[in-house]
């Protein structure tokens, strides 16, 4: 596959209105960052970053979004950098996709309903496939629902495969048992979907800008970096740098 540049995607994850990171999907491990999404999302915005990665993880858990006017605030303070918000958590219905695409985000990440290919199909002629995101995020190859709380027996690779066909562009692959571990992400898997005809943004396990990097060199269409970022391990302006040499040396 070809076509698509890499773009680094900072997270911001809201629970209960603030900004957290989880580790592994596990509500139980909460690690809770001071200051206001839309405040993180200036900062971010500030050291250069031009695609947020949103994540409402009561929606995700619940299906209802309880974090709506912090999501719309991010959206706001992004487009006044020029910058653009995907949002994913708990999009599992054709009003959920458009009142967020009304609200001005970019692209809707979704996950728990792209079991159903036959329905994302439908959504993505009427929105266009490049506006939807699949999140294939799973544990051992296999597809996790309802924010990672429920495990399938679908293929990550089947589903990429399907989904492909009725048009969706690009998939958030997430190896679940690494998601805020910063232990690296899972890029067999990544590279795995985007074999099989989705690109792919890895997310997961990122705690580095090596990690970044090898994601890059791996043909990879972006990453998602999250708990690094705002553990301070990664500074972004040194990640761009860091990615602005690699394509200056023509690496790949």
């Amino acid at each position: 596959m070809s076509g698509l540049g890499f773009t680094v995607y900072p997270a911001i994850d809201i629970l209960g209105g603030e900004v957290v990171r989880l580790r592994q999907g596990d509500y139980q491990q909460v690690t809770r960052y001071e200051g206001h999404p839309a405040e993180v999302a200036g900062r971010l915005c500030d050291a250069g970053a031009r695609f947020l990665h949103v994540v409402d993880l009561d929606a995700a858990r619940s299906g209802q979004s309880e974090n709506e006017r912090a999501v719309r605030a991010i959206v706001e303070t992004a487009a006044s950098y020029g910058a653009e918000v995907q949002v994913g958590g708990g999009i599992r219905t054709r009003e959920a996709i458009a009142r967020w695409l009304e609200a001005g985000v970019a692209r809707v990440v979704i996950g728990t309903a792209v079991r159903h290919v036959e329905v994302v199909a439908e959504w993505a002629q009427e929105f266009g496939g490049h506006r939807l995101v699949a999140g294939l995020d799973g544990r051992k190859g296999r597809l996790a629902v309802s924010g990672w709380l429920e495990e399938t027996e679908w293929s990550i690779f089947d589903l990429a495969r399907e989904l492909a066909k009725v048009g969706l562009v690009q998939a958030l692959v997430t190896d679940v048992e690494r998601d805020g571990t910063g232990e690296g992400p899972n890029l067999d898997l990544a590279i795995g979907v985007q074999q099989s005809g989705l690109f792919a943004i890895a997310s997961g396990g990122i705690g580095s800008i090596d990690d970044v990097v090898a994601a890059r060199r791996a043909g990879l269409a972006g990453a998602v970096i999250g708990k690094a970022l705002h553990d301070g391990r990664v500074q972004l302006g040194e990640l761009f740098q860091r990615l602005a040499q690699e394509e200056e040396g023509g690496a790949c």
